[in-house]
């Protein structure tokens, strides 16, 4: 036999591989207790995967769990790789790829949004500029001087990157971003039509 023929008998070649890589946003619910976040953090950065976002906060006070949303970029295999892995995880209730789910039952994107403080200074037309854009991106001043602004905005990561970029000619100090907050649409759960 060929080596053509072979490689169409192996199981092995059954699966498309793809190169294209892909950003994903995985939610996890865990058990609200002290190392977990350390666990699921150690998974990514021990086999070399990267985190995009993150962020973290205890959801369901009473049952002491919490929710980590996690954005990820990497090909299809290496994505179902990372959901595989940390749905073995002991402390790990549910895991669910926002991204896929959204697809699979025809739903637009998941929500996600993202909260971010941004400190300008500066003085004359910069200023003026800077407090003009702020209002065409719906970014609300919270503090202000005669020096400065900090403004707080939220949105989806683009939008935040982008008025990022705008800011930095004006006089861009620095940037405190939360992570992204992401939910499917519709009406079910986490737990409703997990993967």
């Amino acid at each position: 036999m060929n080596a053509q023929n072979l490689d169409a008998l192996s199981a092995y070649f059954i699966a498309e591989v793809s190169d294209v890589q892909e950003t994903h946003t995985l939610s996890v619910i865990v058990d609200n207790e002290p190392g977990v976040l350390a666990r699921v953090i150690g998974l990514f950065s021990g086999r070399g995967y990267n985190i995009d976002s993150l962020s973290v906060s205890e959801t369901e006070h009473e049952r002491h769990l919490s929710r980590i949303t996690i954005v990820t970029t990497g090909t299809p295999q290496i994505i179902e790789q990372i959901r595989h892995q940390l749905d073995r995880l002991v402390p790990v209730h549910r895991v669910r790829d926002l991204t896929v789910a959204a697809l699979r039952f025809k739903q637009d994107k998941p929500l996600e949004r993202e909260l971010a403080l941004v400190k300008v200074a500066g003085a004359g037309e910069k200023r003026l500029e800077a407090l003009r854009l702020s209002e065409a991106f719906k970014a609300t001043v919270i503090d202000a001087t005669t020096e400065h602004f900090v403004f707080e905005i939220t949105g989806r990561s683009n939008k935040i990157e982008q008025f990022i970029d705008i800011m930095r000619p004006l006089g861009l100090v620095e940037v405190s971003r939360t992570g992204v907050a992401a939910l499917n649409r519709g009406p079910e759960g986490l737990s409703s039509n997990a993967q």
